[in-house]
């Protein structure tokens, strides 16, 4: 759980500023929704790693969504963690370890799942316009290297966590989970103090940088071209792929745009009050465990009525939501798709 960025002495570190019955009830509300949401997590994250890797043929397509669900089960996995923390107010009971261990996590899976996004919609921009090249080069061999360059890079980014991630002791004997960006246990020099405000700085726009804004400018870019090529040559709005990469993408963004408002405002810990980043922080804990849980879900149901989901098997589900042919027209996708719904309904009555 991040509850901060300081380069201030530890007896700085406390929420002063907040009523410990607002703070109580807020973090209790928090833990209330997570737990739900990681049941509900794991059941649908586990579900479709194991079509994706035991039930379906392999294709570049289901590549990226095999490690895109592992990104959202990897994350899934540490709700646990945040609920505890919330319940006891962010003190910090699982050791220095597990603190710098658990942030790198949840950093690697930000960034895994940002670069992956960004790696779908490129292989749908190149599927469009560049059909050729793409026949010829889009090969599972290559697709492989770069998810191993994804998971590579995503770790690189991530290891400033298992240099800067401490717990520190506050007053009343809590403990914090922080980020200490000062080199040096001298928390009171002046140079120290401004050395650890750059690198801070410097943390902070790599993340946003890297793990938000060029991923959203790539990815609407290329969906943009994809979008104008669907229109020119008309083909299907309705198409599964379509919808389900850009239902990805709406969700990863909406759920970790608080993540990166929250380590903003840390920038001017001085100058905004505590009250406000306390409350960034539970909401970008909440709307990251629910983009990593339920998303899945989204892909699920995402260009179908309601009721037809339900009467349709989990292994159809997920077969329809990956098919790989953008190129099929609405006529052909409907005529499969409705026989592979007939085909489920007679084995099932």
């Amino acid at each position: 759980m991040d509850q901060g960025n300081t380069t201030l002495p530890p007896t700085t570190g406390a929420n002063s500023s907040q009523t410990p019955a607002a703070v109580s009830t807020a973090h209790l509300a928090a833990a209330a929704l997570l737990f739900p949401t990681f049941l509900v997590g794991v059941t649908g994250n586990g579900l479709y790693l194991w079509v994706l890797a035991l039930k379906m043929r392999r294709t570049v397509t289901t590549l990226w969504f095999l490690h895109l669900v592992s990104c959202s089960l990897l994350f899934t996995l540490l709700i646990p963690f945040f609920i505890v923390s919330l319940l006891m107010g962010f003190h910090w009971v699982f050791g220095m370890a597990m603190c710098k261990l658990l942030n790198s996590c949840i950093s690697m899976g930000m960034f895994s799942s940002v670069f992956l996004l960004t790696l779908i919609s490129l292989d749908r921009y190149t599927l469009t316009h560049h059909p050729i090249w793409s026949r010829n080069h889009r090969t599972m061999p290559r697709a492989r290297k770069l998810v191993v360059g994804v998971w590579l890079a995503s770790f690189g980014l991530s290891a400033p966590y298992l240099a800067f991630r401490e717990t520190q002791v506050v007053d009343g004997g809590r403990i914090i989970c922080i980020n200490n960006y000062a080199p040096s246990a001298d928390w009171n020099g002046a140079e120290m103090q401004d050395l650890g405000r750059r690198v801070h700085l410097a943390v902070f726009m790599v993340r946003l940088l890297l793990g938000f804004l060029l991923p959203f400018c790539t990815i609407a870019g290329c969906y943009g071209r994809v979008g104008l090529k669907m229109k020119e040559k008309k083909l299907a709005w309705a198409g599964k792929p379509f919808k389900v990469m850009v239902t990805a993408v709406i969700s990863f963004f909406i759920g970790w745009l608080p993540y990166h408002l929250y380590h903003g405002l840390k920038l001017y810990n001085k100058d905004v009050p505590q009250s406000v980043t306390g409350a960034f922080l539970v909401i970008y804990t909440f709307t990251s465990c629910f983009n990593a849980c339920f998303t899945p879900i989204l892909y699920l149901f995402v260009g179908e009525k309601f009721w037809q989901v339900f009467r349709m098997s989990l292994l159809i589900l997920v077969k329809a939501a990956f098919v790989d042919d953008l190129g099929s027209s609405a006529h052909e996708y409907s005529g499969r798709h409705g026989s592979e719904v007939e085909n489920t309904k007679q084995e099932m009555a």
